[in-house]
């Protein structure tokens, strides 16, 4: 097999602030695997809250031997965007190589549109429930919470758009006491799930929380983590595959949640169509998504994520 990796680089239409920083560029790593006759494609999304890079990246996707399988991958990369690269690539070439479309290698017998929702990107309170407003028409809102003024662009978002179901992802932004002072504005809110409030490091402190909403594990459900290995507090873990690093492992972790007995939300990066149609197949079985990175960007691959009616799916021709 041979084995190419490249970093790519893409546009955004509009800046993406969560409560580390803001982000105007998504910088991707492509792999690309041949066999001679059959090529597989796979993209990875460095994570930096975890050192990961697009220089460290390429450097583990050349230092690989030239043959090798997902199962090698699991003790040979350490998880991260460039074992999820790989890891995609080898199932869109082990289809090819099969003549099965991805279904049909994962065992999904009825894959299913997902609704997609929209993600409000943090800023002044002003500007996050015009956006909220501008898309009140969306089933589903991701907030991304964490400044200066959360209660109040909080209540303003639920005003303007009171149909939507409300994600709340604060990214480990609130202190301790902001994490004691904000539970009532959620009830009054009505949030679906509330994600990564706190930094991981104080994760014992949900362990007293008393909130009748789900608390979904991101940030603390750390790559080379294992689901038994979350705080208590949580009932909930995102699994994204540029953490798990792949298909392949995410998938384990799914499983992992299920035997917890927690829910699961299977979670994206800022990135092309070609990372989000892998994560739409592991979000067949989730109880929550957050698909629409690709919806950022000035200009996706082609083709891309298919978007009808607020729902997506996967098109031919994208991936397997």
């Amino acid at each position: 097999m041979k084995v190419a990796a490249q970093s790519v680089e893409f546009g955004l239409a509009r800046p993406f602030r969560i409560s580390r920083g803001l982000k105007t560029t998504a910088q991707v790593i492509e792999v690309e695997i041949s066999d001679g006759t059959h090529l597989g494609l796979g993209e990875g999304v460095p994570y930096r809250r975890y050192g990961d890079s697009v220089q460290t990246a390429l450097a583990q996707a050349a230092g690989l031997a030239e043959n090798f399988s997902r199962l090698d991958l699991l003790i040979t990369l350490p998880p991260g965007s460039a074992r999820n690269a790989v890891d995609l690539a080898l199932w869109e070439l082990e289809c090819a190589q099969k003549g099965l479309t991805i279904w049909e290698a994962t065992g999904i017998t009825s894959p299913k549109p997902l609704s997609l929702g929209y993600t409000v990107s943090l800023s002044n309170a002003k500007e996050m429930i015009q956006d909220a407003k501008r898309h009140s028409s969306n089933s589903l809102l991701d907030v991304k919470l964490g400044g200066d003024d959360d209660r109040a662009a909080l209540l303003g978002i639920r005003e303007a758009a009171p149909s939507a179901s409300l994600i709340v992802d604060v990214n480990e932004g609130w202190s301790p006491q902001e994490l004691e002072l904000m539970p009532p504005v959620l009830i009054e809110c009505d949030i679906e799930l509330l994600e990564q409030p706190i930094p991981a490091e104080l994760d014992h402190l949900l362990e007293k929380l008393d909130l009748p909403i789900s608390i979904c594990a991101d940030e603390s459900f750390a790559p080379g983590k294992r689901v038994s290995e979350l705080s208590s507090g949580f009932n909930c873990v995102n699994v994204k595959l540029d953490k798990s690093g792949g298909l392949t492992a995410a998938m384990r972790d799914v499983e992992d949640a299920r035997a917890a007995g927690l829910k699961v939300m299977i979670g994206c990066m800022v990135s092309s169509s070609l990372a989000i149609a892998p994560a739409f197949v592991a979000a067949q079985t989730a109880d929550y998504w957050d698909l629409n990175g690709f919806l950022s960007l000035t200009q996706d691959r082609t083709p891309q994520m298919r978007v009808d009616s607020g729902n997506m799916t996967l098109p031919p021709g994208l991936w397997c």
